[in-house]
């Protein structure tokens, strides 16, 4: 029986080192792929979290405004004063210190927070005919989650001052 110098059959260390080596860069390119998927869920997610809370706010203030009477037209741009259909006296301000909006009450002075990570926003009211009272308001708001930021705009026509 002759007993053979060389084995024949599989795969020289080398060729072994080099397919692992290759095997590594693919799973290493996997795993960077994956990781900046995953980032970008959560950014996605944060920001729609934030969009989302912005126009529940909007929702809300539109329909005091619509339903509102009693403005003050002389209020700056980031503040709007009225009374509400069950007239109760309240103030959406937004507060450039904090980048919150929040809703005041002001027969008792309460501060409620509508909306978080504003970075701008703007009430711009349209006055009647006569000068003396608001007709509609105008709603901007940008709203930022990390470097994302996004700008949603609502309006409301007051009914009581249509003419």
């Amino acid at each position: 029986t002759e007993r053979p110098d060389k084995f024949t059959g599989g795969f020289t260390i080398v060729e072994l080192l080099i397919s692992l080596a290759i095997a590594g860069l693919l799973l290493a390119a996997i795993a960077v792929a994956f990781n900046a998927s995953v980032i970008n869920y959560r950014e996605n997610e944060d920001i729609f979290k934030t969009i989302n809370n912005a126009r529940q706010a909007l929702s809300r203030i539109t329909t005091d405004l619509r339903t509102g009477h009693s403005f003050e037209p002389d209020d700056p741009d980031y503040k709007c004063t009225f009374f509400t259909a069950g007239n109760k006296d309240i103030t959406y301000e937004y507060r450039i210190a904090n980048n919150n909006l929040y809703l005041i009450t002001n027969s008792d002075n309460q501060e409620y927070l509508l909306c978080d990570n504003v970075s701008s926003m703007s009430f711009i009211k349209t006055l009647t005919d006569e000068g003396t009272d608001v007709k509609s308001v105008q709603i901007s708001m940008t709203v930022f989650s990390g470097n994302i930021q996004r700008t949603i705009s609502a309006a409301a026509v007051v009914r009581k001052n249509l003419k």
